[in-house]
């Protein structure tokens, strides 16, 4: 008995079960403190929807050999700009939303083409490269988003020039997908239609991957020496799965705002790959390796415990400067331990 009890935690892995616990230990510490579970759980399900195929978008970036990619503000970027066209192009509802991710789909290819082609010349600084290189393209933006030609009333300043630091999308296609077919039960309301866009993305990357493009990247990453050795371009292969991790981070974005209800531009963009990061860590992938159920599991954990940690903490410290410190060493605090477990396969490993 205590043998498979042994195997049990070492195949969850005891980080996870602890996570797994303190969530659990959350969702009893509302009840007592009568707060609503099924706001807070209809709250983690959007949360899921919205930030999941950010998430996602470090399956390639891990499995092509690049490692965790903190360089995903450049595919956010990417993102943003389709999504400001399709507003300066003046649509509204699903088309917009679906022009906006059209339009980011190249734009990010280009960008994650160009990213890649850094990456293959700094082999074995992938990490730190893509960190510097995503915080280089958010300051580099700042200056873009001042000098772009955009002549919307929606997006421009009304006095002076350049774009506004918050866009809002009420008009335009707030939260199309969380309404779609959304339906309530038992008091908890679920967004069909922004976890049906996760799915549909989670099984886009599985056919990506089981693809024979897919599989040679997987090789490559790896291992590069056998891949080359089997006549695998190794380099190509890389540029592959980078572009793709862009790309999906280009769209994640688009899907991340629309259910937010807004676009923010300039700063905002700067840490966004570290809780993705921190999600996909915390799933059980490792900087070597990731699974689609990785990101699924991972995302669920990370965003559940935003949702139920943070009205519970304001619950329990009233003080408003309190509350406020608490949040940031809750969320903080989940992203820092999940990249002391960056160096190897801690968790569920």
């Amino acid at each position: 008995m205590k043998n498979r009890i042994k195997h049990l935690i070492d195949k969850i892995g005891l980080p996870r079960i602890i996570i797994i616990t303190f969530f659990l230990f959350l969702c009893v510490l509302s009840l007592m403190l009568k707060l609503s579970l099924q706001d807070l759980i209809s709250d983690t399900l959007v949360r899921v929807g919205m930030n999941g195929i950010l998430v996602l978008a470090m399956v390639p970036g891990i499995l092509c050999g690049i490692g965790l990619n903190f360089g995903l503000p450049l595919g956010i970027l990417a993102g943003l700009i389709g999504g400001l066209i399709s507003i300066e192009m003046n649509l509204r509802g699903f088309t917009a939303l679906f022009v906006a991710i059209l339009i980011s789909i190249p734009i990010s290819a280009i960008v994650g083409y160009l990213y890649a082609l850094l990456l293959n010349k700094v082999k074995g600084s992938e990490m730190m490269v893509s960190t510097y290189a995503g915080f280089s393209a958010v300051s580099l933006m700042c200056i873009g988003w001042l000098l772009f030609p955009f002549q919307s009333a929606e997006l421009k300043w009304p006095i002076g020039k350049g774009l506004r630091t918050t866009i809002t999308l009420t008009d335009r296609y707030d939260k199309q997908l969380d309404k779609f077919l959304s339906f309530k039960l038992a008091g908890v309301k679920f967004p069909t239609g922004l976890i049906l866009m996760f799915l549909f993305c989670c099984l886009l990357m599985w056919l990506i991957l089981r693809s024979k493009k897919g599989v040679s990247m997987i090789a490559a990453g790896s291992n590069s020496n056998f891949a080359q050795a089997s006549g695998i371009n190794v380099d190509k292969s890389r540029i592959f799965g980078t572009m793709l991790s862009t790309i999906f981070g280009a769209v994640g974005i688009i899907v991340y705002a629309q259910s937010y209800g807004f676009y923010q531009l300039y700063q905002a963009p700067m840490m966004m790959g570290f809780a993705a990061v921190a999600a996909i860590l915390i799933g059980g992938a490792s900087a070597a390796n990731a699974k689609i159920s990785h990101v699924v599991i991972g995302t669920i954990l990370f965003q559940g415990l935003l949702t139920m940690g943070l009205p519970v903490a304001n619950k329990i410290v009233t003080e408003g400067n309190l509350a406020e410190v608490v949040r940031i060493i809750l969320s903080n605090g989940i992203i820092l331990y999940a990249l002391t477990k960056v160096g190897g396969g801690d968790i569920g490993e």
